[in-house]
């Protein structure tokens, strides 16, 4: 089992910063790709990033990239989400999700879920 605690979220305004943290604890050696879903009031639970834990590939989403930085600290196990430039439509409950290597986009292939954490952002 991998257990994956996000942490990081809040309020801010449009324009604004956040960074998001995840920490995965257990059998973290069976996971290769580490991703952040986010899901809004009503909708489903769309891709925002993966990142390779071995070779520090990365994926966005078009809606987030040049403005979303996925990275990695390997050492303690955890994953970030640098979000900048922030948006009202990207408010969501955001969850770290840990998987099989392939920078897969739907969360299918993904096994182990964390609780989530809210991003409000107001205009």
């Amino acid at each position: 089992q991998v257990q994956l605690i996000e942490s990081g979220g809040g309020l801010v305004q449009a324009g604004g910063s956040l960074r998001l943290s995840c920490s995965a604890s257990g059998r973290t050696f069976s996971t290769d790709d580490m991703a952040w879903f986010r899901q809004a009031p009503g909708s489903g639970r769309d891709f925002v990033a993966v990142i390779s834990l071995s070779t520090g590939s990365t994926r966005y989403a078009s809606s987030v990239e040049g403005r979303f930085t996925i990275s990695r600290d390997n050492a303690n196990n955890t994953v970030f989400l640098q979000m900048n430039s922030l948006e009202t439509e990207d408010t969501a409950v955001y969850y770290c999700a840990a998987g099989p290597g392939g920078l897969h986009w739907n969360t299918v292939p993904y096994r182990y879920w964390g609780q989530g954490t809210q991003v409000t952002v107001s205009s």
